[in-house]
């Protein structure tokens, strides 16, 4: 008589505890990518360090908040570890092993993707930006606690292809990661072919109404500092709202290194660590801020039909 093995524990625990870590990180990665959005990310970190890695170019990949991504692999992990529990295996047995086979190695392949990326960011964080970002330390612990489940959750039968499938997949991410950071690394010139030794910011591509440039003008006379760098898509995004002539008129002091008419020394006078930030009568401001909020915090009085953008 054949005796029947019993279940380890941790196999059948494996798939919920998955999908709660996945959920964790859904959801830790949707509250940043609607901060990074709406240009609030400051108010959302506990420490100047996530600052300055949230509005690092490095926390943008093509023209996206690099968290929408983590957002979107976590979400995938949730629904594959989750789903094969969903159906009712008295009715469904055979789909429902079919699932479990299946998802297990995509599983496997997604957690080593997202451990793999999360090492390579924990290294530029350290290195590249030499910042501490707690949210960033959380999502690598996350993530490898993906993996290690996927790993030890299931009895695998072919040990050295899980392993030789686990280093292709890793390649393949740290390769595309470099190749994503590759200009971050080594920076091109934006928009301006006229500067040859420094980096210039993208053109300013929208028009000024009256408004704006009042306002534009206000906040000169007044002292009012816009502090930037020429990589930053939210201090873009700003000057696009006030449009081209408006943005020529602000006060703008360029805080990287390497940028056009750089004045990274003030900016680590004054303590800025996010951009765009405005100083507006001696008090800081980050993050992007409306045209109305500016009037607001500048005492502006003059016309507010700004333009919509």
């Amino acid at each position: 008589m054949k005796r029947s093995r019993s279940t380890n524990p941790m196999h059948r625990r494996s798939r919920p505890l998955l999908g709660a870590i996945a959920i964790i990180g859904a959801l830790e990665t949707a509250l940043l990518t609607v901060a990074e959005l709406t240009g609030s990310a400051a108010a959302v970190c506990p420490t100047s360090g996530c600052k300055e890695v949230l509005s690092s170019p490095y926390a943008t990949v093509l023209g996206q908040p690099l968290t929408l991504f983590g957002f979107l692999g976590y979400t995938s992990m949730a629904i594959m570890a989750i789903a094969p529990l969903l159906v009712n295996v008295d009715k469904n047995e055979e789909l429902r092993q079919n699932l479990e086979r299946w998802t297990w190695l995509l599983l496997f392949g997604g957690a080593t993707a997202m451990a793999v990326g999360s090492s390579y960011l924990m290294y530029i964080m350290a290195f590249k930006i030499q910042a501490f970002c707690p949210y960033c330390v959380v999502s690598a612990l996350l993530s490898g606690s993906m993996l290690v489940l996927t790993l030890v959750g299931r009895p695998w039968e072919d040990i050295g292809q899980l392993l030789f499938t686990g280093v292709v997949v890793g390649i393949v991410t740290l390769v595309g990661a470099l190749g994503v950071y590759a200009n971050v690394d080594n920076p091109t010139i934006v928009n301006n072919p006229a500067v040859t030794d420094r980096k210039a910011p993208p053109i300013v591509t929208t028009t000024s109404g009256p408004a704006e440039i009042a306002l534009a003008r206000h906040l000169k006379n007044i002292g009012a500092k816009k502090y930037s760098a020429y990589w930053c898509p939210h201090c873009h995004e700003q000057k696009q709202m006030f449009g081209s002539e408006a943005a020529s008129l602000l006060n703008y002091i360029e805080c990287a290194p390497d940028g056009l008419s750089s004045q990274t020394e003030l900016c680590k006078t004054v303590g800025i660590t996010g951009f765009p930030t405005w100083e507006i009568n001696g008090q800081l401001y980050s993050g992007v801020q409306s045209l109305s909020k500016l009037a607001d915090l500048s005492g502006y009085t003059g016309p507010r039909n700004f333009l919509q953008r």
